[in-house]
Formats: structure tokens, C-alpha cells, sequence
């Protein structure tokens, strides 16, 4: 399961770092990811939407042991 997230993460990191930012897993405990925001990413509220809709939804979708995406 963390090499399918790491996969995902891997396809969006380079939008994210195009912004000052950067994003990587923190943790995966029963059914849940915690992702870590860094950089220019880690105070704007756009980020945490866009890995709220964005990253957490694709994680959801493709991973289907995943029902929390949880962004720090």
C-alpha cells in the first residue's frame, strides 16, 4: 500500500514543488494516510484543498483499503 501512495504522490509532487512546495507521507495506520505539507505549501489553504480534493480523492479511488486522507 505505501508504494502505491509513494506512486501517487510521485505524480503530483512536481505541481506542488512548481509552487515552492512539497508534500510526502507521514504515516498509514488503519485505513488512514497522513500527508505532510512543506515549503511555501505548509500555511496556504489552497494546498490543504487541493490534497483534500485532490490527492486524498485519487489515494481513495485507487487504494481501496484507504478511507481517510488526513493532511498536517
Amino acid at each position: 500500500m505505501i508504494e502505491q501512495i509513494e506512486k501517487i504522490l510521485n505524480e503530483v509532487r512536481p505541481g506542488i514543488q512548481a509552487d515552492g512546495g512539497d508534500v510526502r507521507l507521514k504515516s498509514v495506520k488503519d485505513g488512514v494516510v497522513t500527508l505532510k505539507i512543506n515549503g511555501a505549501c505548509a500555511g496556504c489553504p489552497m494546498a490543504r484543498l487541493t490534497l483534500d480534493d485532490g490527492v486524498g480523492k485519487m489515494i481513495k479511488d485507487k487504494i481501496e483499503e484507504v478511507y481517510s486522507v488526513i493532511c498536517e
